[in-house]
């Protein structure tokens, strides 16, 4: 079940990337996030946890918003203690977490979220066009 989001810190940075839903847009928004999490100073650990994250979030996006000629928008907002990754995609149909068989190769993206984020969530987009799929990791671990 989704973490509702702490009251927001001070935000320090937030960008902003939009990318075809085309299939290799994954990867590219890995690539984009390690760059700018490099440029961040961001702990190796963090930062390979979010690209995982965006990873799958950025792929649910490509395979299940399907209308043609919209973009996909990504946006990492780094605050004094946590990063914000988010993911918008033209569907407005929730992301639903599924419990997928063991010799299924896909489903699984929503069940890495819920272990390794410290919050996330969705929302329906207030145009009324689409959703928001977002996650949160703390930067220092919380006891």
């Amino acid at each position: 079940m989704p973490v509702p989001p702490q009251a927001p810190a001070t935000v320090l940075a937030d960008i902003e990337w939009r990318l075809p839903r085309h299939a290799r847009s994954a990867g590219r928004a890995r690539t984009l996030l390690r760059e700018q999490a490099g440029s961040w100073h961001l702990p190796d650990a963090l930062s390979e946890t979010a690209e995982l994250l965006l990873s799958e979030l950025a792929t649910n996006a490509y395979r299940h918003a399907k209308v043609p000629g919209r973009e996909i928008c990504v946006r990492a907002t780094l605050t004094t203690d946590r990063l914000r990754i988010s993911v918008t995609d033209a569907s407005s149909t929730p992301p639903v977490l599924r419990n997928p068989a063991t010799d299924e190769e896909c489903g699984r993206g929503l069940a890495l979220l819920s272990v390794l984020s410290d919050a996330w969530g969705a929302e329906l987009r207030a145009c009324g066009i689409g959703k928001t799929v977002w996650f949160e990791l703390n930067r220092e671990p919380q006891p």
